[in-house]
């Protein structure tokens, strides 16, 4: 997948569903029992979404678990594959 095509699964559900349901994050964060810093981090996309998480998501708002952790694979797979000639493997070592 194209990196332009992978979005953070916390930067869809805080444009999709958070602000167009006016849900303050504090508000959010209690209602999940964890810290606003943690639910902010994750719908600013500075930190990955938890299968925990998106456990959390998926109760409180019916949107799948499993199509959450899959978004943010997709996502962390980008940002590999666009850093992909930075990232060195030596098949020497592997030689008997």
């Amino acid at each position: 997948m194209h990196s332009l095509l992978a979005i953070h699964p916390g930067i869809w559900l805080k444009s999709e569903i958070i602000e167009s349901k006016g849900i303050a994050i504090g508000a959010l964060a209690n209602a999940f029992g964890v810290s606003r810093q943690s639910v902010s981090a994750i719908l600013n996309g500075r930190s990955a979404l938890s299968a925990d998480m998106a456990i959390r998501f998926e109760k409180l708002f019916d949107v799948k678990a499993d199509t959450l952790c899959r978004m943010q694979t997709a996502f962390d797979l980008a940002n590999a594959r666009a850093r992909e000639k930075d990232i060195k493997v030596d098949k020497r070592q592997l030689a008997a």
